[in-house]
């Protein structure tokens, strides 16, 4: 058996504009602070060492208020404009028709990432979404990992799995949870320090396949 498990913001879709639209309203709603660039709260959220509530709210950690008003604005937010990445949905569509399986492991709120993968159409195409929520620690902790393994009774000696993402969280991720990983830069981050680069989708079949 072989599984691929796919990040999602910067790696299966583009969803910075909704994001950056987002943080915003909170800043401008909580603490009439002028808005940030799309650039900039991209590079933070990929950041392998951050503290986002400064950056974003300048709070040494993130107030409830904040995380609540977030989550209602973005609950509508999320899927005025997030576009899938070119080749995307041809790559999965290939994987699927070879028999490998795909799951979504997600920083994001699962109910954020199902929402945004329906209405792009492409969520039929995972066995498993998982969010940050599902788990004690997000990436680059690997329980993300080891929960959609476990789900497909991942065993060492007989199955392959990759990690895809766009960041070193991800990467670090895999590295956790001792499976192999693709380091893409069509997405959040251009430029990768990795063992795999890739940097079209079509990559990811040519590697698994």
């Amino acid at each position: 058996m072989k599984i691929v498990i796919f990040d999602m913001d910067g790696t299966l879709i583009d969803s910075q504009k909704d994001i950056t639209i987002s943080i915003n309203y909170v800043r401008n709603a909580n603490y009439n602070l002028p808005p940030l660039q799309e650039a900039f709260i991209v590079e933070a959220i990929n950041r392998e060492n951050r503290n986002l509530p400064k950056l974003f709210y300048e709070t040494e950690m993130y107030e409830h208020r904040d995380k609540v008003l977030f989550e209602q604005h973005y609950e509508q937010q999320c899927i005025q404009n997030p576009y899938l990445y070119e080749g995307i949905k041809e790559t999965l569509e290939e994987l699927l028709a070879c028999g490998i399986k795909a799951s979504v492991a997600t920083n994001a709120p699962t109910q954020f990432a199902k929402k945004m993968l329906h209405h792009l159409k492409v969520h039929h195409h995972f066995d498993l979404i998982i969010g940050a929520d599902k788990v004690s620690s997000p990436k680059p902790s690997p329980l993300m990992l080891h929960k959609i393994l476990n789900h497909y009774n991942f065993d060492t000696k007989s199955d392959r799995a990759w990690m895809v993402g766009d960041n070193s969280k991800d990467m670090l991720s895999a590295q956790h949870a001792g499976i192999d990983s693709m380091f893409v830069t069509w997405g959040f981050s251009p430029v990768g320090d990795h063992e795999i680069v890739i940097s079209k989708p079509q990559e990811i079949l040519e590697i698994v396949l």
